[in-house]
């Protein structure tokens, strides 16, 4: 390889490097933060355009269309997904319960081809010790676990040592019926 391939290479390399820079920060954070399967397809696509365009496989021009295509898709997707619930569970799925009051789910384990093992994983991640203390475990559309404990689980605040019956949470502003992470506001609650 003499000098002027290498120079060309290191040229292209950065020139892709600027415009998947520019695609990306166009496409928003989720792009680089938790994949969905849409997300994933993305990233591997724009992967294998980026690496033919910087070793020359593809000249320039066409690996900005292609990019661009790329982009302008998943711009499309996602679009059509935050515009309508019933695109939004065909293109990103929808969440999996996987255990409930304590106890694992064997047909949402199926659905996600997620074995006990990996399951119990997932939870100790979330400070689980003792299953009884889920009230509600759900596979996301990113492939993450969410974790909802039982009340007796949830960790002490200062608002409940207090005793204060004021209808607001002794650390939050918000009043109690007002907060989404409450488990009468998720709708849990009997």
């Amino acid at each position: 390889m003499d000098g002027h391939e290498l120079l060309m290479t290191a040229v292209r390399g950065l020139a892709v490097y600027v415009l998947v820079l520019a695609v990306i920060r166009v496409l928003g954070k989720r792009t680089v933060g938790n994949f969905t399967a849409f997300d994933l397809l993305v990233a591997l696509m724009l992967g294998e355009v980026v690496d033919e365009m910087i070793y020359g496989d593809v000249n320039f021009a066409q690996g900005v269309v292609a990019i661009l295509v790329i982009a302008g898709a998943k711009y499309a997707t996602a679009s059509l997904s935050y515009s309508s619930p019933r695109m939004n569970r065909i293109l990103e799925g929808k969440p999996t319960p996987i255990m409930r009051d304590g106890k694992l789910l064997p047909k949402g384990l199926r659905h996600e081809l997620l074995h006990e093992r990996e399951a119990l994983a997932g939870l100790r991640l979330h400070g689980v010790t003792d299953m009884r203390e889920v009230k509600l475990a759900i596979m996301e559309v990113d492939g993450e676990i969410s974790v909802l404990k039982e009340d007796w689980a949830e960790p002490v605040r200062k608002g409940d040592l207090t005793g204060k019956q004021s209808g607001k949470d002794e650390d939050s502003e918000v009043p109690a019926e007002k907060r989404t992470d409450t488990p009468r506001a998720l709708g849990l609650s009997g």
